[in-house]
């Protein structure tokens, strides 16, 4: 169930972000709100009394304020792909940095690891590339084009890699939903201060598009680290198992939407693309 969830809401990420784009919604003033929306229902749905010393005094405090400034920049990242890529290089990029937590948990937690498991890695950074490629862009092919994907395979690849490392570590059953708040009220603040940096050189337009897009956007975002956060506590599996079920079910949900609800025109390279992608992450997970 946590795991059906968990790839819904991440799909669902992608489709608001397309949505943004469509109803000229101000990606980075409806991200700030999100964070805080994201970070009330952390809060409300902590079951134990809430302490402000209790929680800097948490091991697992300093993790959550580096997820909170990778979470907000990623996030970004994240929008401006889906806007100038498409929804299914979005989500390709993204989701084949399971890579990144696959060498993470073979290294950390003596994962298993052989020869089939290795070529569905490689087949993976193939498929970043080839979903990336524009046909516009096949004649004039310039690194930059790849530039936004790049960042966003890396940046995933890492929040994923640090979510597991700290659950392992250093966090307990009831701390999940306080946890998640601090991550997303610190997001949330660095987005404040850079919307405060960026009013400075341009006055802020304000309308209710962004608070509207903000809050739904909070909710979805919230659950989806709730859920994955409680599926990665399931026992008898390898995170890097789970994060590939995870990841090959948001790429395949994500693509499908793509074509048949905004109409993204893919060109052989990116079918190609799609392909090892499933082909990489059927790979990993029966190795």
């Amino acid at each position: 169930m946590y795991l059906l969830l968990s790839i819904l809401c991440s799909t669902v990420i992608f489709i608001i972000f397309k949505c943004f784009e469509k109803y000229n919604v101000n990606t980075l003033q409806a991200i700030v709100i999100n964070y805080f929306i994201a970070a009330t229902f952390g809060f409300l749905d902590y079951n134990a009394k809430l302490s402000v010393l209790e929680i800097t005094d948490s091991k697992w405090f300093i993790g959550a304020l580096c997820l909170g400034a990778l979470f907000i920049t990623i996030f970004n990242v994240m929008a401006l792909t889906a806007q100038k890529n498409g929804l299914s290089v979005t989500s390709v990029a993204s989701k084949m940095s399971v890579v990144i937590p696959i060498i993470f948990g073979v290294y950390a937690y003596n994962e298993s690891v052989n020869l089939q498991k290795l070529i569905g890695i490689l087949l993976a950074l193939a498929a970043v590339y080839l979903t990336s490629v524009k046909a516009k862009s096949l004649k004039t092919f310039q690194l930059k084009n790849l530039s936004l994907p790049i960042i966003l395979f890396l940046g995933s690849g890492t929040i994923d890699t640090s979510i597991k490392y700290l659950e392992t570590k250093y966090l307990a059953d009831n701390e999940i939903p306080v946890f998640s708040a601090t991550i997303f009220l610190c997001s949330g603040l660095i987005g404040v201060i850079l919307l405060t940096i960026k009013s400075l050189k341009t006055p802020l337009k304000l309308s209710y598009k962004p608070l509207i897009g903000g809050a739904i956007l909070g909710v979805v975002n919230y659950y989806a680290i709730l859920t994955l956060l409680k599926a990665l506590q399931i026992n008898g599996f390898e995170s890097s198992t789970l994060f590939t079920l995870n990841n090959v079910g948001i790429v395949m949900l994500s693509t499908l939407i793509g074509l048949l609800f905004f109409k993204e025109k893919l060109i052989r390279k990116n079918w190609i693309g799609i392909a090892l992608a499933i082909i990489s992450i059927g790979l990993v997970t029966f190795a």
